[in-house]
């Protein structure tokens, strides 16, 4: 899952100026952290399991917000955070947003 992250950063930190606002930043790692799910297979059927997920999700949020922030506001293109919400999947949605730039 880090190789993931640090690949997510990369992406961010290939863009510059014309930066996403802040709201757009959260919502990209939010996303982020939904397909990263998405791709673990982390398909909850009993509440419990909704519940346990769900503060995966947030930990992780939690423990990656200042760093992609920072990263997602200083270093990323508004083009590109915009093409990485439309993303269905890490792997190929998300590349082909490093790909079109």
């Amino acid at each position: 899952m880090m190789r993931r992250w640090a690949f997510a950063v990369a992406l961010l930190a290939a863009g510059c100026k014309n930066g996403p606002s802040e709201n757009q930043c959260k919502e990209l790692l939010d996303h982020f952290v939904d397909l990263e799910f998405k791709k673990a297979g982390a398909a909850a059927a009993s509440d419990a399991q909704k519940q346990e997920i769900a503060k995966q999700k947030t930990a992780l949020v939690e423990s990656k917000t200042t760093e992609f922030m920072d990263t997602c506001k200083d270093k990323t293109s508004k083009s590109r955070v915009e093409c990485a919400l439309a993303a269905t999947d890490l792997d190929t949605g998300v590349a082909k947003c490093d790909e079109s730039k």
